[in-house]
């Protein structure tokens, strides 16, 4: 679900950056469609992404044994993290969601309503961040353009794509290939019901104001848009090319579907199922969910949590569910750092 906040960004985000692209004002892009990019740049590749809470391989000292049973509002996943006179939980969340979400388990609201501070992947009120990494990372320069950097196929797919939404390519012509496929899914998902402005990490960071609570956040928009610009011109196509296969034929949908209702149930099996989906084979998006989203980011933000917890006060770290997971998951890797971790549900 990852300062001083500026004013709340509008909620229906994707309906905005239509209208704005329409006005054929690219070089002008919102604070609004920053944060919308942004919080979707993780819902592209690891909304589908989450793995079962239950299967992680602890040593014996640092878990709680055993599935917690899941009930009804047992969203996402939520761990206690001790050791060293130091208290924080860890909960799972997802980007994109519904009203329906709430409220979340009476466990995660009663220690997120107690906690000194809470913790998001990225503070997405903090617009002029946003807007300058956008700038930075997601445009071609001046004189520059996706044209000279896809195929004629690709371009001609995207053409397309971009008018089933009522937007022209000339408007996007000046965005990179995984700046207009994280636009692209963004656009669909909030057509399908999924709202930004419903995410988790809104929820928390709405809470955190109502109390006071100090809110920090564990990466930054320069970091994040920067993992995404990290991708060379080919892979970048190849990512593009894969959200327009996905977007064609409604697999993409399906798949962040599939991976919201198992976030919503606790469905060990479903969780199970989405991160093979996700991580499993040799396509661009899997690939850079393995080598970056995770691979890079994980011991990062178990770091920061770290340093952030010898601070002092009882932390709430809401993350998504993706980075709870697998031997290199938080869970794990506060572990093996030393701290008690136990599974809450």
């Amino acid at each position: 679900m990852g300062t001083s906040a500026p004013p709340r960004l509008p909620a229906v985000l994707a309906a905005f950056a239509r209208a704005q692209l329409k006005r054929h004002a690219p070089h002008c892009l919102p604070a609004a469609l920053a944060a919308f990019v942004l919080t979707l740049t993780t819902t592209i590749t690891t909304t589908a992404a989450a793995g079962p809470l239950a299967s992680r391989e602890y040593p014996a000292a640092h878990h709680l044994p055993g599935p917690a049973p899941v009930a009804a509002r047992h969203h996402g996943g939520l761990y206690r993290i001790s050791g060293k006179g130091r208290v924080a939980y860890l909960f799972g969340t997802v980007h994109v969601g519904e009203r329906s979400f709430y409220p979340m388990a009476p466990e995660a609201e009663r220690v997120l309503g107690s906690a000194d501070h809470v913790v998001v992947e990225l503070d997405t009120r903090a617009s002029k961040d946003f807007v300058r990494a956008l700038d930075r990372y997601g445009r071609y320069a001046p004189g520059d353009g996706i044209a000279r950097h896809v195929s004629p196929d690709t371009l001609a797919r995207l053409r397309a794509a971009l008018h089933l939404e009522g937007v022209s390519l000339a408007s996007m012509a000046h965005l990179k290939p995984w700046l207009i496929a994280n636009l692209l899914l963004g656009m669909t998902l909030e057509r399908q019901g999924y709202r930004r402005s419903d995410g988790v990490e809104n929820a928390l960071l709405d809470e955190a104001r109502r109390r006071g609570a100090r809110v920090a956040q564990l990466e930054s928009a320069e970091f994040q848009l920067g993992l995404f610009d990290s991708m060379n011109t080919i892979e970048s196509e190849r990512y593009l090319r894969e959200t327009l296969d996905g977007l064609l034929d409604g697999s993409l949908v399906k798949r962040a579907q599939r991976a919201i209702e198992a976030w919503r149930s606790g469905d060990v099996a479903a969780l199970d199922a989405v991160l093979h989906e996700a991580t499993a084979g040799a396509s661009e998006t899997a690939d850079f969910t393995r080598r970056k989203l995770l691979g890079r980011r994980n011991p990062d933000m178990a770091a920061q949590i770290d340093q952030l917890m010898a601070e002092g006060g009882v932390l709430f770290v809401g993350v998504g569910l993706l980075h709870l997971l697998g031997d290199n998951g938080l869970p794990q890797l506060l572990a093996q750092r030393g701290y008690l971790v136990e599974r809450v549900y």
